[in-house]
């Protein structure tokens, strides 16, 4: 059987422009032979629909718009979209995730998923009804039929070899195998998170040893708001062994001869710090595109964090469509000036400097009388902040720019930013990169260019909000090294503030950095939306409360 794999990138919501590149994907499949067509989880709705699959004519539309692709799709090879079915049953949720058969002008056959996650960023008991029985369809091939055993996403993620705690009571695996079925098929939409690749592989490959049979896996690729979806459809064979991957973070359409199987490219996927950089890419091309915007804007203040963001947004957009803007106060050192200049200039970004000094002293005089002689503190340094955040606002505003906030995961997590300040913003690029991969990055970028795009100085000079005379970071924040670790610790891995310490890190620089964690929750949740590239990103999948006491 010749088996094509569509990865493509739907647009969450866009039911007619999904269904359009679906046509394009299919017969581009037509040609090169296939007899069967996969297309990722939820195809027409783009994943994740989150609550537009409360709204009834949404759902309308992708049910009506999967019966009009399959007459209008009926001289092409049989196919499997992603999209919705109503639940038969009287109770519980009203809808399948589900995989509809196209064939011969009809919808041939539908397909519920299993087993439905609710962790992390994923909410599929709030909408789904999970299937009742083993998804299998005998799809004549040349002369002879060819079980499929059809999965969705998490169906082929319960294997208790790889977990210390399965979430689930069965494997659909084990029943699709009772099933008698020969091939098996997965649509899915996987997020991306730097080095999830490999366990990937690795889980889909020996499943298919174990059960003796070819695995196939279509991903979705693109940015939907903070999550990323990086492709890499697959084929294994019945040994185990990887025949075939597509693109990572592209489309791509991956031709597979599944009996025997033939020699299938095998597209190379990137290292972890490099897949890093192509997930924030795609996601801020994506998130741009995907709201309507063309143009973005944001504060380049000579350090590593802005100098980042900035690379990244011209490699998403062109530098054309990427706008800096320097904004130096009477605490701004003149290298800082010159190497946001440089920067700009090495991107080839439009440039413009904006002084603050004449707004901050004009505010600190209007409000000194209201301060009750209080000293200067915390309070004159944040007036900067958001004196810079309203200035970009307002660019926003006047030239409909999407604003990039520039702030790193290390920040974020101990509340080192300000609200309405350096927070202001559309979309947080770099909100899930800890301090010590925004350097590596760096790095990484000027190595790839073969010259200086990100100015040698912005990485080594000791970071600074620059908010007070000779201010550095490591005055109020340990070293990032210790930082980001006690964070991997804490906040990814859920480890208490005891369990770190005896890890051998500081016993009051952990309390410190577990307090400031916590208590800045409040700031988080008015973030902007954060591109996810972690485990545990501060974002939809982690759910603290506000208003608490623990610890």
């Amino acid at each position: 059987m010749r088996l094509a794999l569509a990865q493509i990138n739907p647009l969450v919501g866009d039911v007619t422009g999904n269904a359009t590149k679906i046509e394009q994907f299919a017969a581009q499949a037509g040609r090169a032979g296939a007899d069967l067509v996969v297309f990722p989880e939820l195809t027409l709705c783009g994943y994740p629909p989150r609550d537009l699959l409360l709204k009834p004519r949404f759902v309308e539309d992708v049910l009506r718009t999967t019966s009009a692709l399959a007459e209008r799709l009926r001289d092409g090879p049989a196919m499997l979209v992603g999209t919705l079915q109503p639940s038969e049953k009287p109770v519980g949720r009203r809808l399948h995730n589900a995989l509809a058969l196209l064939q011969g002008g009809r919808v041939a056959a539908t397909f519920h998923k299993s087993l439905l996650p609710t962790y992390d960023v994923f909410d599929e008991h709030r909408y789904f009804e999970p299937a009742q029985r083993p998804g299998v369809y005998d799809l004549p091939v040349q002369g002879r039929d060819v079980r499929i055993g059809v999965t969705i996403c998490e169906d082929l993620w319960n294997d208790k070899r790889f977990f210390d705690r399965p979430l689930y009571e069965r494997n659909p695996l084990d029943d699709l195998v009772g099933a008698g079925a020969t091939l098996i098929v997965n649509s899915s939409a996987s997020p991306f998170i730097a080095g999830k690749q490999a366990f990937r592989e690795k889980l889909l490959g020996s499943q298919a040893a174990a059960i003796g049979r070819p695995i196939a896996i279509v991903n979705q690729i693109g940015g939907n708001d903070e999550l990323i979806f990086d492709g890499a459809s697959a084929y294994f064979d019945a040994t185990g062994r990887l025949v075939a991957r597509a693109k990572a973070f592209d489309e791509d359409l991956l031709i597979v001869e599944t009996d025997p199987p033939a020699a299938a490219r095998i597209e190379p996927y990137p290292d972890d710090l490099d897949s890093i950089r192509q997930a924030l890419v795609l996601g801020t091309r994506d998130y741009v595109r995907k709201c309507g915007f063309t143009d973005v804007v944001l504060g380049l203040s000579g350090g590593i964090d802005s100098a980042l963001t900035a690379a990244i947004a011209v490699e998403a957009l062109s530098p054309a469509r990427v706008h800096g803007v320097a904004m130096p106060s009477r605490f701004s050192s003149d290298h800082s000036l010159d190497d946001a200049r440089a920067l700009a200039a090495n991107l080839g970004i439009d440039y413009r400097v904006i002084p603050i000094e004449p707004m901050h002293a004009a505010i600190e005089t209007h409000l000194a009388p209201h301060f009750d002689g209080r000293p200067p503190d915390t309070t004159e340094e944040n007036m900067q902040a958001r004196l810079r955040g309203n200035i970009l606002m307002s660019l926003s505003n006047k030239f409909g720019w999407l604003l990039l906030t520039t702030g790193n995961k290390s920040e974020l997590a101990v509340g080192y930013c300000t609200l309405y300040g350096d927070m202001c913003g559309g979309l947080a690029v770099i909100s899930d990169v800890p301090k010590t991969v925004v350097y590596q990055l760096s790095r990484a970028i000027n190595a790839r260019a073969g010259r200086e795009i990100i100015p040698a100085r912005s990485i080594t000079k000791p970071p600074s909000a620059e908010l007070r005379p000779d201010q550095h970071d490591q005055q109020s924040l340990p070293p990032y090294d210790d930082l980001d670790a006690i964070l991997h610790h804490y906040v990814e891995q859920e480890e208490s503030a005891d369990q770190i310490i005896a890890r051998g890190f500081d016993a009051a620089v952990v309390r410190d950095v577990v307090r400031k964690v916590d208590m800045n929750e409040y700031k988080r949740k008015q973030a902007a939306t954060g591109l996810k590239v972690t485990s545990r990103a501060f974002g939809v999948g982690r759910r603290m409360p506000i208003a608490a006491r623990f610890g």
